[in-house]
Order: structure tokens, then sequence, then C-alpha cells
């Protein structure tokens, strides 16, 4: 997935510049509690029970909706924007999305990226990371390693797949492992 992201800071997923609404955001009434339990759900319960909830707004302005204890960010995302999905990240994975938010030419993590979208996930491309429109493509619940991989040494599929396992954004440096089911 990772087509995601909040306009401006940071997040989401893994990789879009701009959020463009497909249905409604979520109600006003989209309280703390709601968005606390879809950002949970994104991650592993292991996982997600003892993360930092983490929301923000239009203008990427963060608020922290719980404190963590393990490493990992879990965001509740805005149902109907393409690219803006609930997930669950580490460190490292924080680092990849927003060094793509800030256009670096390439991610500067010095250990592998994890992101969990247990509920699965949107984009507007499968190859391109900077895609912002077209027939958005919905993605399975899966996780992914955001790491540079290369098709050609890996042997993993560059073709989007609805289980198993293939390379998103191959050919560029955003290119990442999206494995397709629940770890």
């Amino acid at each position: 997935m990772i087509g995601h992201l909040l306009s401006g800071s940071l997040l989401i997923g893994v990789m879009t510049c701009a959020i463009v609404p497909t249905q409604n955001q979520g109600s006003k009434d989209d309280g703390k509690d709601a968005k606390i339990a879809r950002a949970m759900a994104a991650g592993p319960v292991e996982i997600a029970k003892d993360a930092r909830i983490v929301d923000q707004d239009e203008h990427g302005t963060e608020t922290v909706l719980r404190e963590g204890t393990n490493g990992f960010t879990c965001f509740p995302g805005h149902p109907g924007v393409v690219g803006d999905d609930p997930q669950c990240v580490n460190a490292a994975a924080l680092r990849w999305q927003r060094d793509f938010l800030a256009l670096k030419p390439k991610p500067t993590n010095t250990e592998p990226g994890i992101v969990y979208m247990l509920t699965g996930g949107t984009d507007w491309s499968a190859s391109d990371p900077n895609a912002t429109s077209g027939n958005a493509i919905k993605e399975p619940p899966h996780w992914m390693i955001l790491w540079p991989l290369d098709p050609k040494t890996s042997g993993f599929s560059i073709e989007p797949k609805q289980t198993g396992t293939w390379i998103m954004y191959a050919g560029t440096p955003w290119a990442h492992l999206m494995i397709n089911q629940k770890p």
C-alpha cells in the first residue's frame, strides 16, 4: 500500500504526495475511541496493543491519541481517502515515509521498515509512487517490508496480486515488498 500519506508533513503508507478524497472522509463525530480502534485494527494485536496512536488532520498536524511503549506508531487514516488507510509502522518505516513526503531522492532508513495494513489499503498506482489520480487500486490485508528490493535479484513479481508477495514501485528508490496476507 503505500499510497497513502497525509498532505504535507507525514504519513501514510507508503506514498502519494497528495490526498485525494474519493468518498466521505468520516463523520465529524469520528471520535477518539473510534480512531484508536481503527488504528489498532491495522496491526497485529500483540503490536497494536502497545503502539503509539497518532492522528493527522488535512494539514499534517499530528495529534497523539495514545502514547505507546513498543516503538510502533499506528494511524487511523481517513475513510474514503485513497492512500490514507489505517496502518501501524515501526520507526524505520516512519523515517521512510517522512523521506518520501520530504521529496528526498531515496529513503534514508538504515534498517528495514515494517508496515502493517491488516484492514487493507488503496493506492493510485502499483508502479508510480508519485501518482495522485487515476483508477484507485484496492489492496487486500497485507504487510510490507520497506527496503530496497530488485525483482531481477529477488525473483519476486512486480505484478499486483490479491495473495502472495510482490514488489510495489519496482525500479524506483521507493520499491518495497508487499506481502498480501496477515502475518
